[in-house]
């Protein structure tokens, strides 16, 4: 007799629905930090508007509010239904979801304010990372409990590459935010110089290898093979992919610090792991790829397929770029240009953003129990997000190699070719089109709100349960 298991799909809405609104608010901070790059005086003179705080704010936003969110809504939602079982402790998923939101506020009101430790994705001051810290320890409970209480025998791939992003964001989190606190808004880091910076590039580099991947992942090997309607390519090298994943991509960070006072021996081991790092991203995308054999003709006709598969694509594009840029070579042209902006938003956009919208226009529909308002809107979004990305990165590749060449020519007597604000002067009408492309993109994510808004709108009561399998 099939068992009926009521699952707790409460705060998979809540976080996905919240998913598509930090998405709107963190594209559009971005999009008027890149007008301020391209037309400096829309900052209007207003510290609260200036660039330098707003930035953070753009970076967090997207990253723990969009990102975050869209990672809680498919992890709750893809752990449930692979593990045949209820949420663990549904009041903590509660708090984990109201929690993250004050999080989120807290560095709305803050980052403004200029209150902020200065560390690269962890600007956050010491009482709101305290708050993080409790909001992630109940995730870990509500997550683990879950697959320990789990009715069928195998734990699915995907929840791996939750489990792993889930503890080693928190270790991350813990090593790197430790500071003193000298008053309620100022903490200083318990670190010091060159300890400080590979600290916090350990800290930087693996929450892009966990946070923006590994869960990510996640999403991949559960979405794409239930759209498609395919098993995964391979299981095999699912598994294989993910022990190498996160073997290495934790050693990659020093590459963040090349030329700088870290240890030379330190900078070398970096590059050599990102190297290294190229073999298991590459054996990822191609299994997220190469699951869509004998469906192809799928593309033509399924937009959300296309924004899952071209995705898995972008993911491949971003972690070949990412190794090549950590060798000490090239890095001395890339370092400190445009190149790494655009490379940061390959990833950003094109993988993490694009399947983010393909695993939500998956779900809430059958969260809501509703048909999609429009397959025409989301055609619509993804000819936009994708115009929109390639004006982005491809003007930011330009603009940085430009950028690298015309900072390290030298004249025969040996001074420089260029004056620093010869450089600023070239990249001008790059960083317009960087707008362009980012003004693309966030109107894709209004139009993507527009059709989840008339999907859910005179919605049915919510579902109260969906049957789990026969066991």
């Amino acid at each position: 007799m099939a068992e009926t298991e009521t699952y707790n799909y409460t705060v998979v809405r809540q976080f996905a629905i919240m998913t598509i609104v930090w998405g709107v608010v963190g594209m559009l901070v971005g999009v008027v930090i890149a007008s301020q790059m391209a037309w400096p005086a829309l900052n209007f003179d207003t510290p609260w508007l200036s660039f330098g705080r707003l930035r953070p704010l753009h970076t967090n936003a997207v990253i723990f509010a969009f990102g975050g969110s869209a990672l809680f809504s498919t992890s709750y939602y893809i752990v449930q239904r692979t593990c045949h079982a209820r949420l663990f402790a549904g009041k903590l998923a509660a708090f984990t979801f109201w929690g993250w939101q004050l999080v989120i506020l807290s560095a709305v009101i803050t980052l403004p304010m200029g209150i902020t430790t200065s560390k690269e994705y962890a600007e956050l001051e010491w009482p709101i990372d305290i708050l993080i810290t409790l909001v992630w320890v109940s995730y870990a409970i509500v997550f683990f409990g879950t697959i320990i209480k789990r009715k069928t025998p195998h734990i699915y791939v995907a929840n791996w590459f939750f489990g792993a992003f889930i503890l080693v964001v928190a270790l991350l989190h813990v090593v790197n935010s430790a500071a003193i606190p000298v008053s309620m808004f100022k903490s200083y880091s318990v670190y010091s110089g060159a300890q400080d910076a590979m600290v916090q590039w350990w800290y930087g580099h693996n929450a892009v290898g966990f946070f923006l991947t590994a869960g990510f992942l996640g999403m991949m090997y559960y979405f794409v093979p239930k759209q498609a309607n395919r098993p995964v390519y391979s299981y095999r090298l699912s598994v294989v992919h993910f022990w190498a994943l996160i073997f290495t991509y934790i050693w990659a960070g020093p590459h963040h610090l090349h030329y700088t006072a870290l240890p030379d021996w330190t900078q070398s081991l970096g590059m050599v792991f990102s190297l290294i790092l190229l073999a298991p991203s590459w054996g990822g995308m191609i299994n997220g790829i190469m699951t869509l054999s004998g469906a192809w003709q799928k593309l033509r006709t399924d937009p959300i397929l296309r924004f899952l598969i071209v995705s898995v694509s972008f993911y491949g594009m971003s972690t070949f770029e990412g190794p090549m840029m950590a060798i000490k070579t090239v890095n001395a042209l890339s370092h400190y240009t445009d190149w790494t902006i655009g490379h940061v938003h390959s990833g950003a956009l094109g993988w993490v953003a694009m399947i983010s919208m393909g695993a939500m226009y998956y779900l809430i529909p059958r969260l809501f129990d509703r048909k999609i308002y429009s397959l025409q809107l989301i055609e619509v979004h993804f000819w936009l997000a994708t115009l929109g990305i390639v004006l982005y990165i491809a003007s930011m590749w330009v603009s940085g190699v430009m950028q690298g060449l015309m900072w390290r020519a030298v004249n025969a007597d040996g001074t420089l070719t260029y004056s620093f604000v010869e450089s600023v002067q070239a990249m001008h009408p790059f960083y317009i089109v960087r707008f362009l492309g980012g003004t693309f993109f966030l109107v894709g994510m209004l139009v993507m709100a527009y059709n989840i808004w008339r999907t859910i709108e005179g919605a049915k009561p919510a579902i109260a349960a969906i049957p789990a399998p026969a066991h």
